[in-house]
């Protein structure tokens, strides 16, 4: 299998294990243990924190070390391990500490994935190749929801963790099929091609001083802030009104979110260069907005499970083009997973605090209240991306530059 070959059967197979059970675990916690809205998004909410607060010491990590084929497959290994150990003790602070430690590793899994795509296409290809990495990632997630929705009527939620069970070993067995010599590690820390041996320049605190990386950062917060627990509440409010059918419906809400988000990532690689990444990432914005306004207009599970189609459009453009900005503004830095890992973070607190108070204000004022609330801070986000964030597609003479990678 050629290197290419086994990244893509990577991105695939990341598909269950890269941010653990997501929509599921609330859902699981929901029906079959009768935690609240509140409850969930708490214990959730501080697993989440956890996974942020090391998200920039990890992003230093995956840049210094060369391991990174064996440090993917270890974290895929723990992410999986404290999903599974949910099932024996599902009261909250067992929880609570599972969710930690999957916080913990998963934090590393998508800068470790990046700097190895980074470093075995080079910066000229990398548009193209992040691109395809969400978009297989989406399809594989497509897939794995297609055998839990299947499954699920069979044998019920134990599905959940057997299919995690499965996809964690093989995603691990994946990371360590890609050939070591087939990664620059010079470049896969964002130094250009033929940098091998110089030292990162200015240290990293030169993200820091970066206004379109501020920009990005504080912009991008906004929109995890409004989209972080969308698809929770809809998979919820599904679950609360046709019982006994809470996990098949949180898969075909995620399936049809996922049937969008493979041509929206194809587009996105092919397009990224030609039109730019800001008027792509603006749309993203907007088809949030827009999400959360039609989430309120009919509680009918097929209205529901259709506007979900709109998480395609979104999810799908801001997961394809993150690692493609953050490679624009660090170039030539040798900072790439680090600022990864820092504006990671802040996008990271908007969606902690989406978990925490979009639980509250269901609550206290039910479902809809809390879809206008994600729909009001989309529309700002979108407002301040206009006006602050630059376009950050190299120039033409930045492109000949990146074209000296072998593999580019």
């Amino acid at each position: 299998m050629s290197p290419t070959r086994a990244l893509d059967l990577l991105n695939i197979l990341l598909s269950d294990v890269r941010y653990g059970l997501g929509a599921y675990l609330g859902v699981y916690l929901l029906t079959e243990h009768h935690w609240d809205a509140g409850e969930i998004g708490l214990a959730l909410s501080i697993g989440g924190l956890a996974g942020l607060l090391a998200q920039t010491p990890i992003g230093l990590l995956v840049d210094a070390i060369r391991a990174k084929r064996a440090l993917l497959a270890g974290a895929v290994l723990v992410v999986m391990t404290s999903c599974l150990v949910i099932p024996l003790a599902p009261q909250f602070w067992p929880v609570v500490l599972a969710g930690v430690v999957g916080g913990l590793a998963g934090t590393s899994i998508a800068p470790t994935l990046a700097a190895i795509s980074l470093g075995m296409v080079g910066p000229a290809a990398f548009a193209r190749r992040a691109c395809r990495n969400e978009a297989l990632f989406h399809a594989g997630n497509g897939g794995v929801n297609l055998l839990i929705l299947a499954m699920a009527p069979l044998f019920g939620t134990p599905v959940l963790f057997w299919v995690m069970a499965g996809t964690g070993l093989a995603s691990a067995a994946a990371a360590l099929a890609i050939p070591a010599r087939s990664i620059d590690h010079a470049v896969a820390r964002g130094l250009l091609p033929g940098e091998a041996g110089v030292a990162p320049r200015q240290g990293w605190q030169v993200l820091a001083r970066s206004r379109p990386l501020l920009a990005f950062a504080l912009t991008g917060a906004l929109f995890h802030m409004a989209n972080g627990s969308m698809l929770a509440l809809v998979a919820q409010k599904l679950a609360l009104q046709n019982i006994g059918w809470g996990v098949a419906l949180t898969a075909i809400c995620a399936i049809a979110a996922q049937s969008v988000m493979v041509p929206t990532a194809a587009l996105a690689g092919a397009r990224a260069e030609t039109w730019g990444r800001r008027p792509l990432l603006l749309a993203a914005f907007l088809a949030l907005a827009l999400r959360g306004l039609l989430y309120t207009a009919s509680d009918h599970p097929a209205w529901l499970i259709g506007v979900q189609l709109l998480d395609g459009v979104g999810a799908g453009l801001i997961g394809a083009l993150f690692p493609v900005v953050i490679a624009d503004l660090t170039r030539g830095t040798g900072h790439f997973a680090a600022a990864q890992g820092a504006v990671g973070t802040v996008h990271g607190l908007g969606g902690v605090v989406s978990g925490a108070l979009s639980g509250l204000v269901v609550v206290r004022y039910g479902y809809d209240a809390a879809f206008l609330a994600l729909a009001a801070t989309a529309g700002l986000g979108a407002a301040l991306f206009w006006l602050t964030m630059p376009e950050t597609r190299p120039l033409p003479f930045e492109k000949d530059l990146a074209h000296d990678h072998p593999a580019a």
